[in-house]
């Protein structure tokens, strides 16, 4: 980890994605990763929210605009932005479709009548 530092402190101008990829994926949530394909998953959603575009003003991580990476400031400037996040996100910040919300709130539904239910004798 102190290698990052050195080379970030050297390096200002240019940002290492392909280390931060490899820190936050492989290293924090890799170990806890055991499975091949969900390993496969984890490492493609690196590539998509660290990747070089993230730095431009208008790449935004989903279709709505609602997620980005924020401009860079003060650390108020990202607390408010994380509160200004929706407290129940739409599916497309995970990849799906409007429709998962559908199935998602009938399971939901099922699973809590079906526990009211089962409070009665």
């Amino acid at each position: 980890m102190q290698q990052l530092y050195i080379f970030v402190d050297e390096n200002p101008d240019k940002i290492p994605i392909s280390a931060l990829r490899y820190l936050v994926g492989e290293c924090n949530y890799g170990g806890r990763v055991t499975e091949e394909l969900d390993r496969r998953t984890l490492i493609v959603f690196m590539k998509d929210y660290f990747c070089e575009e993230m730095y431009d003003d208008d790449h935004k991580f989903s279709p709505s605009g609602i997620y980005y990476a924020p401009a860079h400031g003060e650390y108020d400037s990202y607390i408010n932005y994380a509160k200004d996040l929706p407290a129940f996100p739409k599916p497309e910040i995970f990849g799906f479709h409007d429709n998962a919300a559908i199935t998602k709130n009938i399971n939901d539904s099922e699973n809590m009548l079906m526990t009211v239910l089962s409070t009665q004798s």
